[in-house]
């Protein structure tokens, strides 16, 4: 390597021992504006190489912040444009760790005809190799599309800045007020970042992730021996409707979640377990949030929201272009009702909808809770393609809740009447059971047998294949 900069050594941390092989180590800037010939540019501000995460081949640039602040000139990109042809040539995952001050000034049209070449390799390789980038300094204005452009992105919680306009430079804003560059508002507010964290469990995490994605877009899952038991029953599930973030830790071997964007739109879960040593994506509705200690933190309504449908949306995109099963856990009622998400709410819904109906992966839901109206439909319903779905015995499925059902059907009518109808009508419209002799639900499990179904479903889906109409793409 290089040198000892932070930069290499952050490759070292995140790769397995002395597995790294740096490419275009001799390479400097040529530019001569500016009086840049004087000045040494050690790896022009970026090394570059592969090497091996647990076993498995990876691409990995990591920006030097020591040379020229690791700003982006013609022949720093063009290391990381060869590092793109290498993976997409090998079929193996990119990752980026980021440190730069941006666009180098002193090349000027070079520079930014620079930040092109790598936003089209990005394009290029979107949805045929796993593409992760890592915040740990600076990644400001164009720099950001980096990030933007791939499908994980990790953050240091206390030094990265990471915006296209810095927060002094919006009307009305100042960085004392609030810090639009910070990760807690690019994690929270943005939702363009998938984990915060400090370094040391950055790269950590970063292992963990590529060991559960497969490694191009051809290769059929990412697969481990399973060293769980494919029977074993989660006697606790049952209490886990409102946290599915736990839930989804019941149900995954050895008790593994990866979860995603877990500080952005909390009332849908998103991440990756392991079912029978097979990487599956996880979808599913929340309305309660549990912290560490195991105290009620966060509630929700039975809702989708705006950001929650697009945070799924985006999640089932990704597995879908890489052959990963998708899994969801079914509690939604309807659709939050406020100003601020009815902006947006009906073409983020049709976002989700599209996703689940044009994915063509293993689709399996459990319906856990509430599942009443177009959100039921919504979130990956029988109707939209789902190759299996149960629902526990304590699940109501159905238009609406049964009372206001009975309200709207018997209106004038006295108290007893409406009960007596709202009884009527849950026992005919509103059960499982009433869903599944319509054969819109498959089978009526138990909470704690969920696990040993759905493995059980995956096993029996996994030479499925689905032809669609010819076309470029979609449009929603």
């Amino acid at each position: 390597m290089s040198n000892t900069s932070q930069a290499s050594q952050r490759i070292q941390a995140l790769l397995d021992e002395n597995s790294f092989v740096e490419i275009g180590g001799l390479v400097t800037a040529r530019a001569t504006d500016f009086n840049m010939k004087p000045q040494d540019t050690p790896a022009d501000g970026v090394i570059t190489g592969y090497g091996l995460i647990d076993g498995n081949l990876v691409y990995v640039y990591s920006q030097d912040a020591s040379v020229m602040n690791g700003s982006v000139g013609e022949m720093h990109a063009k290391k990381i444009t060869n590092l793109y042809d290498f993976a997409l040539k090998m079929g193996a995952p990119v990752i980026g760790l980021l440190d730069s001050a941006g666009l180098r000034l002193q090349e000027a049209t070079d520079a930014l005809n620079a930040f092109g070449t790598i936003y089209q390799k990005q394009a290029l390789a979107s949805g045929v190799i796993p593409q992760i980038t890592a915040v740990f300094g600076n990644c400001g204005g164009g720099l950001a599309l980096f990030a933007g452009m791939t499908d994980f992105t990790f953050m240091e919680s206390g030094k990265a800045k990471m915006f296209v306009n810095a927060p002094n430079a919006i009307d009305g804003n100042e960085i004392g007020k609030c810090d639009t560059s910070a990760a807690a508002f690019r994690s929270e507010e943005c939702g363009d970042v998938d984990v915060v964290a400090d370094e040391a469990s950055i790269l950590g995490q970063i292992r963990q992730l590529v060991t559960m994605l497969p490694a191009n877009n051809e290769e059929n899952g990412s697969f481990d021996e399973c060293t769980d038991d494919l029977n074993r029953t989660s006697t606790d599930l049952a209490n886990c409707v409102g946290d599915t973030a736990i839930a989804l830790s019941q149900i995954a071997d050895n008790n593994l979640f990866f979860e995603v964007k877990s500080g952005y739109a909390k009332d849908m879960v998103t991440g990756f377990i392991k079912l029978n040593g097979t990487t599956v994506g996880a979808v599913a509705n929340r309305t309660e949030v549990y912290d560490a200690e195991g105290n009620k933190a966060e509630t929700f309504d039975a809702v989708l929201s705006a950001r929650g449908c697009e945070k799924a949306a985006e999640f089932i995109a990704f597995c879908d272009a890489f052959d990963i099963p998708v899994l969801s856990l079914t509690n939604a009622k309807g659709f939050k009702a406020s100003m601020c998400c009815e902006k947006k709410l009906s073409k983020a819904a049709a976002k989700l909808t599209y996703a689940f109906a044009n994915a063509t992966v293993p689709k399996v839901n459990v319906i856990i809770g509430q599942a009443f109206g177009s959100a039921y439909v919504t979130m990956n319903s029988k109707a939209l393609g789902a190759d299996m779905t149960f629902a526990w015995s304590t699940a109501a499925v159905g238009m609406m809740d049964a009372k206001l059902a009975a309200k709207i059907m018997y209106d004038g009518q006295g108290a007893d009447v409406i009960d007596e109808q709202a009884k009527k009508y849950a026992d005919l419209q509103m059960s499982a059971v009433s869903a599944a002799k319509r054969g819109y639900v498959d089978t009526i499990i138990e909470a704690q047998d969920t696990r040993k179904y759905v493995i059980g479903a995956f096993e029996m889906l996994f030479t499925k294949r689905e032809d669609r109409p010819s076309k470029k793409h979609g449009t929603v």
